[in-house]
């Protein structure tokens, strides 16, 4: 088997990050779909595909919500982080070789790094942007989209429009600030531990003093 890994989200300040494994018998089996970097997709295009790849592929899921990126990011750094979940979702389908996102500056070392928190033999290829280089990759990171705009649409349901989730959109910097204001506190889906909740905190608590 060989796999493509992707994760999305990583540096939304709300909501989870998800790390998906596509696993495929040989590239060519992914010939017939027009699969490429998932945010180059619209999204009914995504679904689509998604649809295809969890019925006719082998997929590993791995999800870490707001709570779990603060404690693991009270141990470690998020690339560490990130490179170790990329290594949950490989030991989902257990692969010969596998193409990883990397997600440090040094490509070779992020592969050292995956291939350290694996408890198999894996050939890892670590490259950047390998999700517009590769199918495999590509392939991940639509189910990565894909699951993680599902949470963010549980969220608005629950809160409200809270925007992409991301720092440099307007709206979830709004939402973060209004909810702050009202509760004294950020909500549950918020990553306290990312400077944008910390800053927010502290200029709305004082603004509201």
């Amino acid at each position: 088997m060989i796999c493509g890994v992707d994760e999305a989200g990583k540096g939304s300040v709300l909501g989870p990050m998800v790390v998906a494994a596509v696993g495929c018998r040989e590239a060519g089996d992914l010939a017939p779909l027009p699969i490429r970097d998932s945010k180059a997709l619209r999204p009914k295009q995504r679904e689509a595909i998604y649809e295809i790849l969890l019925r006719d592929f082998a997929i590993s899921i791995v999800t870490i919500d707001a709570a779990g990126i603060d404690e693991a990011r009270s141990r470690m750094s998020m690339n560490e982080c990130v490179a170790e979940l990329h290594a949950e979702a490989l030991m989902g389908l257990r692969p010969e070789s596998a193409y990883v996102d990397a997600c440090d500056v040094n490509a070779e070392r992020y592969g050292r790094t995956v291939t350290d928190y694996l408890d198999f033999p894996c050939d890892i290829i670590s490259e950047h942007r390998a999700d517009a280089r590769y199918k495999i990759v590509g392939a991940a990171s639509v189910v990565a989209k894909v699951t993680r705009d599902r949470a963010i649409k549980d969220l608005d349901e629950q809160y409200g429009n809270i925007g992409s989730g991301y720092p440099s959109d307007p709206v979830t910097i709004e939402f973060l600030r209004g909810y702050v204001r009202d509760y004294g506190n950020p909500p549950p889906c918020a990553r306290r531990s990312w400077k944008t909740v910390t800053n927010l905190c502290q200029t709305t608590i004082a603004d509201f003093l």
